[in-house]
């Protein structure tokens, strides 16, 4: 399967995402990270594919406004893992991961649009 959906199943955002693939006929696998957690190595690699653990954060979500402020500011990579461990929601959705390894975080049509332009050579 060349691209990995990653989101809740309930959530519009990660809908949106996934009927847009079908529409573009782009053939696609939905993870839903509640019932298969994502395993800390993978979240590292999203965190550094991404530029940092703040881009993989959803901090405008209820799950975040509700955490104490003592855990809003992780000071270490084993306290981000521990927050999205105990927090799966937290993470920024839909996550795309391309068969290519690409990584992407949220929906827009014309972002995925350009995530899936492909550039064909002119016919000879």
């Amino acid at each position: 399967m060349g691209v990995r959906v990653f989101g809740l199943p309930h959530c519009d955002t990660c809908r949106k995402a996934l009927r847009w693939l079908e529409r573009a006929g782009i053939e696609h696998a939905f993870v839903d990270y509640r019932a298969a957690p994502i395993p800390a190595q993978t979240l590292r690699d999203w965190a550094d594919r991404l530029g940092g653990w703040e881009r993989l954060v959803n901090k405008s979500g209820t799950t975040w406004r509700t955490l104490l402020p003592q855990r809003k500011n992780p000071a270490s990579e084993p306290e981000w893992l521990l927050l999205l461990k105990e927090y799966p929601a937290l993470i920024r959705r839909p996550v795309l991961v391309r068969e290519d390894g690409a990584v992407t975080v949220g929906f827009s049509a014309a972002g995925y649009q350009k995530l899936f332009t492909v550039i064909s050579a002119p016919a000879p």
